[in-house]
């Protein structure tokens, strides 16, 4: 697991004095630099290898300015060109926001999903989600 903590900026709640939805799709990408670093250590955009296929969030409480939120990223599933990631957001010891993020390893010239390179599973699997701590 891989955990970041974000203090909430005042821009990010809107008029009903809670952080707003959007939020959270920023967070969890954040959340998601650990991984991203596994496929391209420097962080080069020019040879960036990844793409998002789907992500949902679901959300389960609301999210104040006052408190730091953490963003806690699990690996779920591993395939042969994609990968799942389960993530949360975390507030004053509660879970207040769940998401599921499908990244798929790409090639941008060919516009075709490659197979990830078994170091790269290899490093991904040392943080599978135990599903029976859910």
């Amino acid at each position: 697991m891989f955990t970041e903590t974000f203090a909430v900026r005042f821009y990010e709640t809107d008029a009903l004095q809670h952080v707003s939805n959007t939020a959270l799709a920023g967070w969890f990408e954040a959340g998601r630099q650990p991984i991203f670093k596994m496929f391209v250590p420097d962080m080069n955009l020019t040879n960036w290898p990844l793409i998002i296929a789907s992500y949902k969030i679901d959300f389960l409480a609301q999210i104040y300015l006052q408190h730091e939120v953490t963003i806690k990223t699990w690996v779920k599933r591993v395939g042969n060109s994609s990968f799942e990631l389960h993530q949360e957001c975390w507030q004053q010891e509660q879970v207040k926001s769940r998401g599921v993020t499908t990244m798929v390893h790409f090639d941008y010239a060919s516009e075709r999903s490659v197979a990830i390179p078994e170091h790269i599973k290899e490093a991904l699997g040392k943080h599978l989600l135990d599903n029976s701590s859910m």
